[in-house]
């Protein structure tokens, strides 16, 4: 059985229709991409399974279910409890805190007691060595990718059974969103699940195992990451592959010369 399971979701803030009937499946174990341009709907996805859409306005109608267990009324604090973590896009970290005192602000939503919290302090200096180098540091003077290394390890400290990252590479340099990369397969390794929502198409579908493409707020491709990848119209949307005989077709030269090429064949 999925441990997300998403069902007939529609999502509205006022008279604007975000999501309009979407359902995903998240399985135990992987990680689930959620690809789409802005607005497509991603963000207000990771709000409804977070129960953090009243905190925007927002309402909606459907059914979520973690491990079998209804989502629908729990309060976000309950959601983290229950296992399901949240990473928001931006790299909300606590600015005038020390990273000490941030991650110690993740581990108020943590199942466990202090052995619990120790073991989790440990694991997020070892994926991330520099917020144990710079522990006692405000979180504001780090530098865009150890800020979101933070935010993950943050919400790493309540003990997530299934982590939710929106758009963690935005903003960074290159290498630094490959390192991210590399730390969300390495805490899928460890046994946590992943809702991944990326407006950065080649990494996420690198990442995932399974994948789904908002449009507009309604699901317009779903299937195996890999398959699509090799789909035309998610490398043309999404990995900006340009069809060579439909630009070719868009310039008289180029048809011309394709054209040439044809004859003296």
């Amino acid at each position: 059985m999925a441990t997300l399971e998403i069902r007939a979701l529609s999502v509205g803030y006022g008279p604007v229709r975000a999501l309009r009937d979407i359902s995903v499946d998240v399985p135990d174990g992987g990680i689930t991409a959620v690809l789409g341009g802005n607005g497509a709907g991603k963000t207000t996805l990771l709000r409804a399974v977070s129960r953090t859409l009243g905190f925007h306005r927002g309402t909606g109608t459907g059914s979520i279910r973690f491990d079998g267990r209804p989502l629908e009324g729990l309060r976000p604090a309950q959601v983290v409890a229950a296992g399901v973590v949240q990473v928001p896009e931006g790299r909300q970290v606590f600015a005038r805190m020390t990273v000490a005192d941030n991650l110690r602000a993740g581990a108020l939503g943590a199942r466990g007691g202090r052995k619990e919290t120790g073991a989790a302090l440990a694991r997020v200096h070892e994926l991330f060595p520099v917020l144990a180098d710079r522990a006692h540091q405000r979180a504001g003077l780090l530098s865009g990718g150890e800020q979101q290394m933070l935010a993950m390890g943050r919400a790493l400290m309540a003990g997530p059974r299934l982590l939710l990252l929106d758009e963690p590479s935005l903003g960074l340099a290159p290498l630094m969103a490959a390192r991210i990369a590399e730390t969300v397969q390495e805490i899928n390794a460890g046994g946590t699940s992943v809702m991944l929502v990326e407006q950065n198409a080649a990494i996420a579908l690198r990442l995932a195992s399974t994948a789904y493409v908002l449009d507009v707020g309604e699901v317009a491709l779903s299937g195996p990451a890999d398959e699509l990848a090799t789909s035309d119209e998610v490398r043309r949307r999404y990995l900006g592959v340009v069809d060579e005989d439909a630009a070719a077709d868009a310039d008289p030269a180029a048809r011309a010369r394709r054209t040439l090429s044809r004859w003296s064949a």
